[in-house]
């Protein structure tokens, strides 16, 4: 009898962790709670600035910090997070990432790439997406679940490297456990839809990935990737246009012009 009051107090715990979904509607298991994955992400975050030169140019501050609280300025954010920290990391890698806890980094060799400021509102918005859609969280609770070597959820803090790239931030600990299809997507669409309300032009999302392609290098036949193709992208994004566009009126009929300029 006592085992089986062990097992149902299990099963209770387990259901009120697990009923969860994602922002648009997808159901999914979530073992691992919001303050514990924003003490990883703060955690790593705080490790990744010891060790990555900072950019120390107010112009680059300055501009990157602006499209930055823009898009802060209308996400609707129940992580737990009081205020976000963003920081400029002095490195020629054409790479963006938002972590747990309310961390933004962004790396001076996306701004070659991601040109007008409504291409880094995209590539910014897709990355605070990754975060408020709690992908970290989920791929974390998807690999305890399969027994993919991550151990137990309470143990899943400090800088062990699998989790450290669960949550993104891989390319800085040497793991990197990239976001599948459909976290890809996800992010593609909620960050479609907060730069359209902070004022950034949507359509600028597509020539964002348009500059992506025209990088080059070698890439997988998507069915065998864990990302969207670039084409995929473009499509899905276009597809999403016409929404993100009415977003995009709304708020230059309020006045919203966040005026960045590098």
């Amino acid at each position: 009898m006592r085992y089986l009051k062990i097992i149902s107090l299990l099963f209770i715990s387990l259901s009120i962790l697990t009923c969860a979904s994602s922002p648009t509607g997808r159901s999914r298991v979530l073992l691992v709670s919001d303050p514990e994955i924003n003490k990883m992400g703060a955690d790593a975050f705080k490790d990744i600035k010891a060790k990555t030169p900072i950019e120390s140019g107010a112009r680059e501050n300055t501009y990157v910090k602006c499209i930055a609280n823009a898009i802060l300025a209308v996400i609707e954010d129940d992580t737990g997070v009081q205020s976000w920290e963003v920081v400029v990391f002095k490195d020629n890698s054409a790479n963006a990432f938002a972590l747990p806890g309310g961390k933004i980094g962004v790396h001076t060799g996306i701004l070659p790439v991601a040109k007008t400021t409504g291409q880094l509102a995209a590539v910014m918005g897709h990355e605070v997406a990754h975060v408020l859609a709690r992908h970290g969280a989920e791929r974390i609770s998807d690999a305890t679940i399969m027994n993919k070597g991550m151990g137990a959820v309470g143990a899943a803090s400090g800088n062990n490297s699998a989790v450290m790239g669960a949550i993104g931030a891989g390319a800085q600990f040497g793991v990197m456990l990239p976001f599948s299809r459909k976290h890809e997507s996800e992010a593609d669409i909620l960050g479609l839809e907060y730069m359209a309300k902070a004022g950034f032009d949507p359509k600028e999302s597509i020539d964002l990935w348009k500059n992506m392609s025209a990088m080059g290098g070698s890439k997988p036949m998507e069915i065998m990737s864990t990302h969207p193709s670039d084409e995929t992208r473009m499509k899905q994004l276009n597809e999403k246009l016409p929404d993100a566009n009415k977003l995009y009126e709304e708020a230059k009929a309020k006045g919203k012009n966040p005026g960045c300029k590098l």
